[in-house]
């Protein structure tokens, strides 16, 4: 897992709440179990004005010109603002698969679903919660400014402004622990391979007829 250490980044506006995770990616691109190839289908219904399924070019489909994330401004975001209950429905680790894979680190709500915002972290991806009033002052000096951008410092836990206005988020300490390191499920009992081959041999000593 690719490590989130600090990140200043382009900021694109989804002003939606309760955006699922159906929505973010669709039910039937779920059947690729694949961690990446997602990410031009991220928002696919709300991105696309024709039905999309797995294996398509994405690149010869009609896009949808109202959609946030076909406006020139945005292009290249990092950093994804939207509102309440982000990230609701089904329990999907696809959806910050495809978020990842669009070029996403950073989503900031005033709220997240649980899986969702649990997902988030185990994929390198950071979720901020912030207050509604700050949430509402960011979206709109988003709108009023093109090329807006925030950085956003992990071990500081602060999100900075372009501005200079710093605000400051929370962040569970073993969460950040494993951001700031890239340790995601898999890395994190890695680190414990020594332990692991050491068993290993003793049960291989001890009951050589499960390793026939």
């Amino acid at each position: 897992m690719q490590a989130f250490i600090s990140l200043d980044g382009l900021v694109m506006p989804l002003d939606r709440a309760n955006v699922d995770t159906d929505a973010i990616i669709p039910k039937q691109f779920l059947k690729s179990i694949k961690r990446t190839g997602y990410g031009p289908f991220l928002f696919d219904e709300w991105r696309y004005l024709d039905v999309g399924d797995v294996g398509m070019d994405c690149s010869q489909r009609p896009l949808n010109p109202d959609f946030v994330m076909n406006q020139a401004r945005y292009q290249g975001a990092s950093i994804l603002l939207s509102r309440d209950n982000f990230g609701c429905g089904s329990s999907r680790e696809h959806a910050p698969w495809a978020l990842l894979d669009a070029g996403f680190r950073c989503v900031i709500a005033p709220s997240f679903a649980d899986i969702f915002y649990n997902n988030c972290f185990k994929n390198g991806i950071l979720p901020i919660v912030v207050a509604h009033e700050h949430l509402d002052t960011l979206f709109a000096d988003c709108f009023a400014n093109e090329a807006y951008q925030l950085s956003i410092d992990l071990a500081a836990q602060t999100l900075k402004t372009p501005s200079g206005d710093v605000l400051s988020f929370s962040v569970d300490d073993f969460r950040k622990h494993c951001l700031l390191h890239g340790l995601d499920d898999i890395g994190l009992t890695l680190q414990q391979q020594d332990a692991i081959s050491t068993y290993e041999a003793k049960r291989k000593q001890e009951a050589p007829w499960l390793f026939s």
